[in-house]
């Protein structure tokens, strides 16, 4: 049985340790909602290389095999700079690896593809980076792509643009993910716990635009999208 949204966004606010339940109220604003209960996705969802498709009320991300590019789905929105994504996910078989959820601001020439921060899930280990000032700032993109690669003092830079958090999570269950961004910061919170926070100043930025999942090959489902910022 689905978690209704307003239980699970109660319910994460008040359990969630080192955020303040009052927290609920600074996000305010409703940027976007999808339960994936009607038939299809929604006019507001864009797809890039993606054949994720939305199914007995679920949406499944999905990759083609013949894909050079992971599957991304998005929703575009007016620039704002605190925001909070809730979301329920599973992985499900040997082919679920990994998902991402990524802040970008596609008129934001500074990083490849406007690329802002992210979090990266697995059953292992949580990522958050600061895409920003981190890995895809354009210099350091392009010095990724070089032939020298990048110099030590980049190197040292980059360990300080990213956080990775342990966790242990079941697959064929679903879990509850909670996002923050606030200022610098971004705080992961999994089943109404705190996972982690990354501190960073490319986290700050003041118009995300575009909130993209991204989802390599398959086996990874998603329900009760919901989508909120600062006024």
């Amino acid at each position: 049985m689905k978690v209704k949204l307003i239980v699970l966004i109660g319910v994460l606010a008040l359990q969630v340790v080192g955020v303040r339940a009052d927290d609920e109220s600074y996000y305010k604003e409703l940027i976007f909602k999808d339960d994936f209960s009607s038939e299809g996705f929604g006019e507001r969802w864009k797809h890039y290389k993606s054949a994720s498709e939305v199914k007995d009320g679920v949406f499944a991300g999905i990759t083609s095999p013949d894909s050079d590019h992971q599957a991304v789905d998005t929703i575009k929105f007016e620039g704002r700079q605190d925001m909070e994504v809730l979301v329920k996910f599973k992985f499900s078989g040997l082919t679920a690896k990994r998902f991402n959820i990524k802040f970008d601001d596609n008129k934001y020439k500074g990083s490849h593809a406007g690329h802002i921060c992210r979090a990266i899930v697995s059953p292992a280990m949580i990522i958050l980076s600061d895409g920003k000032t981190g890995n895809f700032k354009n210099e350091i993109f392009e010095m990724k792509r070089s032939a020298g690669g990048l110099d030590e003092k980049t190197k040292e830079l980059l360990k300080t643009k990213s956080v990775r958090l342990p966790v242990k999570l079941k697959k064929g269950e679903w879990h509850d993910l909670l996002i923050q961004t606030k200022g610098d910061v971004m705080t992961v919170v999994i089943d109404g716990k705190k996972v982690g926070e990354l501190k960073s100043e490319g986290i700050a930025h003041a118009s995300k635009s575009s909130l993209g999942m991204a989802t390599p090959g398959k086996g990874v489902f998603y329900d009760d999208f919901l989508v909120k910022a600062a006024k």
